[in-house]
């Protein structure tokens, strides 16, 4: 019969999410990640099997857990306003995780084309609940999404890596502004008039 593990599945990526956090991606391995628990690398390989499955396992986990700090529990403008300033937040704040889980392709994602953004289902209702309370035709508000997760995203990526060092209050007045800007384009017809 075989030995029950003392070390959970979830200790291990807890662990290794800490370790992420606080080291970088590449300093997580087998051995490294047992260390951090204070176990022999078994439980890791029985659990994982190998690397490839530890990193996979950690790539879902860290993003379930950023999608948990981003996830806003109000609606339309007001949660667009919440998710794109809580991205910025875990580039502030937690900067390794940022990079790995959208910047160096570490973590495996693939978001696809550019429509991944407005297509996704809650973004989509993100979409149409903007749409609706500005009163505007849905396929404008989808741009402004795009447009403005490209720019927060970008924002995001300097602020990680260090080339922005602003604070976070510059950065919401600075995305603030923007989406004022991008959502006054929205609001005007293929003649420039307000609609």
């Amino acid at each position: 019969m075989a030995r029950k593990t003392q070390i959970s599945k979830e200790v291990i990526l807890e662990a290794a999410l800490k370790m992420l956090i606080r080291d970088g991606y590449s300093a997580i391995n087998i051995k490294t990640l047992s260390k951090e628990i204070g176990c022999s690398t078994q439980p890791l390989v029985w659990h994982f099997g190998n690397m490839e499955g530890l990193r996979k396992a950690l790539a879902e986990y860290a993003l379930n857990y950023a999608n948990e700090k981003m996830r806003s529990r109000v609606n339309g403008i007001e949660a667009f306003a919440n998710v794109g300033m809580s991205y910025i937040k875990i580039a502030f704040e937690q900067p390794r995780l940022f990079s790995y889980l959208y910047m160096s392709g570490d973590s495996g994602f693939s978001a696809g084309n550019l429509d991944v953004f407005t297509t996704a289902d809650e973004n989509s209702l993100m979409i149409e609940q903007i749409a609706s309370q500005l009163k505007i035709p849905t396929e404008k508000v989808s741009v402004f999404y795009r447009d403005m997760m490209i720019y927060t995203h970008g924002l995001a990526s300097f602020i990680a890596s260090g080339i922005v060092t602003s604070s976070k209050e510059e950065v919401a007045a600075m995305v603030k502004q923007t989406a004022s800007a991008f959502l006054s384009q929205a609001n005007k017809d293929e003649q420039g008039r307000n609609i």
